[in-house]
């Protein structure tokens, strides 16, 4: 019996997304993420940091 990585072998097309805050791409749900979506608003460091604060 083979053991495998934990990747998702499901429906991506299925997965909730949101765009990113900065650039406007789209985020795909992770699980990581599974308790906190409504607040993930950047698709990444880089745009987090590009962010203009007041």
């Amino acid at each position: 019996m083979k053991t495998t990585t934990s990747a998702f072998r499901g429906n991506k097309q299925a997965l909730p997304s949101k765009p990113c805050a900065v650039s406007g791409r789209p985020m795909s749900w992770r699980r990581k993420w599974a308790r906190c979506w409504d607040e993930v608003r950047y698709c990444s460091d880089a745009c987090r940091r590009r962010v203009a604060r007041p």
